[in-house]
């Protein structure tokens, strides 16, 4: 879905991570000492301490260009890192970047299982030193609530997956969130099914622009951009893109997606950005891209949000108005 932003920063004035995070800490010291609270009880001024905590941080070394990448000027890391959804952590854009320094990302175990010949499991640390020679910085455009371009760190889900032997019974992939309302407040309210899942086909999965996010920007994700392993589908909206995953497994039946559980008539499986299908309540025809402004002009949507050259005969034959 695409909808507006209510206040924009140009995309032009992009400070550089380690500028901007000194200045956001000064800042939100000063007004965590003044008791500051803006919006709708949400908590928007934390501590420097706190903010630390929700923000990446570490450099992620000698990451390398991938050739998937779009040569466009990505978002400012301030509009990446600080409009989310993530509802883990609160419905509003703000609320993760204030609320998501209360999750443990190390240690951090993801499990996968279902139709493949080897399950088991693996620690996020030794997931990250197995695949640091091969991680690439994916320039990509994506859209949620919004549309953006973001340099994230990560590889290609598929060289996971083959790890793990899938059968040929493996159709579809399903990936699972953390269940875990002490660390993830916004899961004690039941705004959605908890733990939030989400599913691909194989096809879909093994695809090179399907990737598993460590980072962004050069650095590990922060928190409330999906730490510590997220998914990235550049051409499918932005509810596809699971966050914080701890669970993939492999199944012969389409898996349970959260919002299209919630929603079917407003959020199919698939979730292919298509102008020509429109939300039940707004046009997917244009779109804004944050960073740009209230006021800019809206862009023409794009088929698999630009990506058709590369995806769109992964669905030759299907009824796109039908399978959304």
């Amino acid at each position: 879905m695409l909808i507006k932003r209510p206040a924009d920063i140009p995309s032009s004035q992009i400070t550089p991570p380690a500028i901007y995070r000194r200045r956001r800490e000064i800042i939100k010291a000063a007004a965590a000492g003044a008791g500051l609270m803006m919006g709708g009880g949400s908590l928007l001024m934390r501590s420097a301490k706190a903010a630390s905590e929700t923000a990446g941080g570490e450099r992620i070394p000698n990451p390398r260009p991938s050739p998937l990448s779009t040569d466009e000027k990505p978002t400012s890391l301030d509009d990446v890192t600080h409009y989310n959804n993530f509802y883990e952590f609160g419905t509003e854009k703000t609320d993760p970047a204030a609320n998501a320094g209360t999750l443990e990302t190390r240690p951090w175990t993801l499990v996968v299982d279902g139709a493949c010949e080897s399950p088991g499991e693996i620690g996020i640390e030794d997931l990250l030193s197995g695949f640091t020679q091969e991680e690439r910085v994916y320039r990509l455009r994506c859209v949620e609530a919004w549309a953006m371009v973001v340099p994230w760190v990560g590889f290609p889900l598929g060289d996971l997956l083959k790890r793990f032997r899938p059968t040929s019974k493996a159709r579809y992939v399903a990936f699972e969130t953390l269940l875990d309302p002490d660390q993830m407040p916004g899961q004690r309210r039941s705004v959605l099914e908890w733990p939030y899942r989400e599913g691909l086909r194989m096809d879909e999965a093994m695809h090179p622009l399907t990737i598993l996010a460590t980072g962004l920007y050069g650095e590990l994700l922060p928190n409330q951009n999906g730490a510590p392993l997220r998914l990235v589908v550049p051409w499918k909206y932005g509810f596809k893109s699971i966050k914080s995953i701890v669970r993939i497994r492999f199944t012969e039946r389409q898996p349970p997606a959260t919002w299209n559980r919630m929603q079917p008539d407003e959020y199919g499986f698939y979730a292919n950005v298509n102008p020509a299908v429109d939300h039940p309540r707004w046009s997917q025809k244009r779109h804004r891209v944050i960073g740009e402004g209230l006021f800019a002009r809206k862009h023409e949507t794009l088929p698999f949000n630009g990506y058709g050259e590369q995806v769109a005969s992964l669905y030759s034959g299907m009824d796109l108005r039908r399978y959304f």
